[in-house]
């Protein structure tokens, strides 16, 4: 099977691209800047304006479409949804069998901008001329990580003890979608977790420990239906089957396990 990949210099991306290689699929992959990669057929083409999307889907059977513009706002919404928009288009137009579409678990419940163009984005896949599939992941610890490192910088960790999460790492997610392309469209929405939810609180503490880190917990209660669609476990799900490495599985590989205070 021949795949386009877009968005395949990103974090997941990276996992996708040697997963399918692996499991035998012929791999096109797709950024908006030239990459010089023996290993991988790269093609240019930008979701924002349109440029070198018909010669990327040309001759593919299939798109697994990850390019995303974080941040929620115009350019956000001219990439992942009039973006999602063009390439379904040129993926009709060139006979493509399916298009899986990879959102994030909570689009739909969560009150954050840049999940509001996710799940219209998810729509325009849906009434789009492909066959399809949307798998929404839960959150990369990679991304978790960063999240606390960012918001540690000055000492104290703030945040929301109550928010829930449930990191799913990035390679089980790379398989799940290489399974999705064997199986072909599933014309509806999957789900794909982490084996564990974890409190906010209670990922702090772990990732403190990890690190040897004596920064504490600075507890800042989120307001409004955001807060409480987080603490109630919008951005997890009960969906199986799940991955089977924990966020610790990921502190033990990243920071070498838990330290001594």
């Amino acid at each position: 099977m021949r795949v386009l990949v877009t968005g395949a210099g990103g974090t997941l991306g990276r996992a996708v691209l040697p997963r399918l290689r692996t499991d035998g699929f012929t791999v096109r992959a797709m950024s908006r800047r030239p990459r010089h990669d023996p290993a991988a057929d790269w093609v240019v083409a930008d979701l924002d304006t349109g440029a070198g999307l018909v010669e990327a889907v040309a001759g593919m059977d299939a798109v697994l479409h990850l390019a995303s513009r974080p941040g929620g706002g115009t350019r956000t919404h001219r990439v992942d949804v009039l973006g999602t928009r063009r390439l379904a288009l040129a993926a009709g137009y060139a006979g493509v069998a399916h298009l899986l579409y990879v959102s994030i678990v909570g689009v739909d419940r969560v009150p954050i901008p840049y999940y509001r163009h996710k799940e219209a984005a998810e729509q325009v896949v849906a009434a789009g001329p492909v066959p399809w599939t949307v798998l929404r992941a839960t959150q990369f610890p990679v991304f978790l990580d960063r999240l606390l490192r960012a918001a540690g910088r000055i000492g104290p960790v703030p945040g929301d003890p109550a928010v829930l999460a449930q990191p799913v790492d990035q390679h089980e997610v790379a398989a799940r979608l290489a399974d999705r392309l064997a199986t072909g469209p599933l014309t509806g929405v999957e789900e794909y977790g982490g084996p564990q939810v974890l409190r906010f609180d209670e990922a702090v503490r772990a990732w403190r420990a990890a690190r040897r880190s004596r920064g504490p917990l600075l507890p800042v209660r989120l307001p409004g239906r955001l807060g409480r669609e987080l603490r109630a476990g919008g951005l997890t799900t009960t969906a199986v089957p799940t991955g089977r490495r924990t966020w610790t599985d990921y502190l033990v590989d990243t920071y070498g396990g838990p330290g001594r205070r």
